[in-house]
């Protein structure tokens, strides 16, 4: 398969999604310390909106949020800038780095679930071989967690509660995932600081010191913001469902992270975890999905090129690399390998 299919290229930005988010749990763990949740939450996406600012691209290149799109964009904020990093915070509190971190492997089956009932996309034998790999190996990590004993129920139901949030923003973000990433990272990073920091000063959470806040911005930078860029553009070439489970590798290498920090408790029960976290993310990237498909005619705006053979419509004269501007695809019958994106949301009677 050449390295420029649309599988390996969106592949490769969900996993470096999940090793940036994966990274940030145990830090969040250590330097959240005696904060509260939304006092953490609040800093996490304080950095993230600080990175985003950076991120900008022009308006030539990428497509702009749309005043329709509002609605999405605050349900993502509740979801996934509220919800989801006040539960995890919160969590972290009160059960280890490594667990918290293996059971966010949840996120990707609630994301490819959503996906498949919200999208209609596609889960044929080898998406579904891949999930249920990732989930049997995250559910491996978590029980020899919980052998340890140094794992307490409440702490995990709330991690829990938190893939639960983030699998409904996941899905959430697909639809917005064409638009300008940078623009979605900085409106939603800048909503969910805002919400989370005016509860914790309601709340009267404690002032954390200038090392915890300096340490957490910098972890929301890179684990929440840089990730979601990431984790936009995967989508954009790979679909919600498959970049939920190739992002669930994020578990292990979190895990990974936490046993760099101190937490020593690998065995059989962890290798083979991770071993069958490792296949799944395999599996995924043998994905090759291939019939013949027909285009509707539609009409619509995002950053293209016209080497990809889907946009052939004219320019005077031809850009040279990517743009975006509102174009319009005729109706087309071929056949070739292709990923739930923008142009492939088609329906499938049978599995492939």
């Amino acid at each position: 398969m050449p390295i420029a299919s649309p599988v390996l290229r969106g592949a490769a930005l969900a996993l470096l999604a999940a090793a940036l988010f994966g990274l940030s749990t145990p830090l969040v763990q250590r330097f959240g310390q005696g904060l509260g949740p939304f006092t953490t939450a609040a800093l996490l996406y304080l950095g993230a909106a600080l990175v985003a600012v950076f991120q900008r691209r022009g308006a030539s290149i990428e497509a702009p949020l749309r005043r329709s799109d509002a609605p999405r964009l605050l349900a993502m904020v509740a979801a996934g800038a509220v919800l989801g990093p006040v539960a995890l915070a919160w969590g972290l509190q009160r059960t280890s780095g490594a667990s918290a971190s293996l059971l966010l492997t949840l996120e990707a089956v609630f994301t490819a679930l959503l996906a498949w009932r919200w999208y209609g996309e596609t889960m044929d034998r080898r998406v579904v071989t891949a999930v249920l790999l990732l989930l049997a190996g995250g559910l491996l990590l978590v029980v020899d967690q919980g052998m340890t004993g140094v794992v307490q129920l409440s702490g995990l139901l709330a991690v829990a509660a938190a893939t639960v949030a983030w699998g409904v923003d996941n899905t959430l973000s697909r639809g917005v995932a064409d638009r300008d990433p940078g623009q979605v990272v900085l409106a939603k990073a800048a909503l969910g600081a805002g919400a989370t920091g005016l509860v914790a000063w309601l709340w009267g959470e404690a002032v954390p010191s200038a090392e915890a806040a300096l340490a957490l911005l910098a972890v929301g930078a890179s684990g929440y913001g840089l990730s979601l860029r990431c984790y936009l553009l995967a989508q954009r070439q790979f679909g919600a469902a498959r970049t939920g489970s190739v992002f669930a590798f994020a578990p292990f290498i979190g895990a990974l992270g936490a046993f760099a920090l101190g937490e020593r408790s690998v065995s059989g029960l962890w290798l083979l975890g991770g071993a069958l976290m490792v296949v799944g993310l395999v599996v995924h990237l043998l994905e090759d999905h291939a019939h013949g498909h027909d285009h509707e005619p539609l009409e619509h705006e995002h950053a293209h090129r016209h080497d990809d053979g889907h946009h052939d419509h004219r320019h005077d004269p031809l850009p040279a690399g990517t743009h975006s501007h509102w174009h319009r695809h005729v109706a087309l019958h071929h056949a070739h390998p292709h990923v739930p994106d923008a142009h492939h949301q088609h329906r499938h009677r049978h599995r492939h």
